[in-house]
């Protein structure tokens, strides 16, 4: 087709989004970086202010945070007055990027971005050559993730997720035997080791990182215990009255075992709670899905290639509902219940019951 021959008004509308993608990714960035540096935090707290005062109220470089003070202007996320050189941070943007925000803040979530980027020439030999990228080519992961996901859990696991499954909290608070399958950072079975002291808690990873990390931050609960083991050995029978994987499975290597041995290691009537990516297996109901670009793009940027990259079935962070329904059945869980976690929009919770 001639250059001719095209629809020169649907050229241009493309053309525009082109350009807004590009500009939107530098901003994403840009965000990141006010979070990661606590600007965004300091502006909050400040009336109209110079470079300069904003610079000395973060404690930060003053040319650097002019440029990024720019970028934030034409970004439409800072107010400048041009007459008196001073900018300021509406506060109906605050709400949204502060750590104040808890789960609602934006920043800490763009800061994925700056998480996964610096794979980008890793990729590209992946989409050349196959395999995948490791876990050890993403600096930081697991203290970023603890950080991004603290304020979740903190809004959500205890007043809106545990009581989808019906009892689960009583259970918890007579005492039960539980395990949090991929605990990373350890932030989550930390929060419920503090609530729950008369039940006994596990948290599993096989990256030594992410357990050391785990450690750190819950030496002083005696219910609660780390340990370094990769799920998809795992060889304990009856052993848990309740297991917990929290955006985990979709990114193994071996899903279908994984899970498996979770239901081998989960007593009769045990329940697995597992929160995961709210999303269609099928590519075509997800193009509605506002969040649908973000979990395309990190899939291929972390979720799916840390699978791929220990020969895994690389599920992808959009296996979507269908394709859990279908893993948790096949590895013997009954009563599947799938429920949308309130409050934090990117999750479905899963509830399942062995026989």
């Amino acid at each position: 087709m001639s250059i001719e021959e095209l629809d020169a008004a649907r050229v241009e509308a493309f053309g525009e989004q082109a350009l807004g993608i590009v500009n939107s990714g530098f901003l994403s960035l840009m965000l990141g970086l006010g979070h990661r540096t606590g600007l965004f935090d300091a502006l909050s707290g400040l009336s109209a202010s110079t470079c300069a005062e904003i610079a000395g109220a973060s404690g930060l470089n003053e040319r650097y945070v002019r440029e990024w003070l720019g970028a934030m202007t034409v970004g439409g996320i800072v107010e400048y007055d041009p007459g008196t050189g001073t900018y300021v941070l509406p506060a109906e943007h605050a709400v949204l990027l502060t750590r104040s925000a808890g789960p609602d803040n934006m920043a800490a979530f763009a800061e994925v971005v700056a998480q996964v980027a610096p794979v980008y020439d890793d990729l590209v030999e992946c989409f050349m050559h196959g395999g995948g990228v490791p876990y050890s080519q993403f600096r930081h992961f697991h203290a970023d993730m603890r950080e991004l996901s603290a304020p979740i859990f903190e809004a959500t696991l205890l007043e809106k997720t545990l009581p989808l499954a019906n009892g689960l909290v009583e259970r918890l608070e007579r005492g039960i035997d539980v395990l949090d399958a991929g605990c990373g950072g350890g932030y989550a079975v930390a929060l419920l080791a503090r609530t729950f002291p008369s039940s006994r808690f596990s948290g599993y990873d096989f990256e030594s990182d992410a357990i050391e990390l785990a450690r750190s931050g819950a030496d002083d609960l005696p219910n609660l215990r780390f340990d370094v083991r990769d799920l998809a050995q795992l060889n304990e029978g009856d052993a848990y009255d309740l297991i917990t994987a929290f955006d985990i499975v979709h990114d193994q290597a071996q899903p279908r075992r994984v899970l498996a041995n979770i239901a081998h290691a989960l007593r009769s009537g045990g329940t697995l709670l597992m929160v995961d990516v709210a999303a269609s297996s099928h590519l075509e109901e997800n193009i509605e899905n506002p969040l649908a670009p973000f979990l395309y793009g990190v899939s291929v940027m972390h979720c799916m290639t840390v699978s791929l990259a220990q020969g895994g079935e690389g599920l992808g962070t959009v296996w979507g509902e269908q394709k859990a329904r279908e893993l948790l059945t096949e590895a013997g869980l009954a009563s599947v219940d799938v429920k949308r976690g309130e409050g934090a929009p990117l999750n479905n919770v899963y509830i399942a019951t062995k026989p």
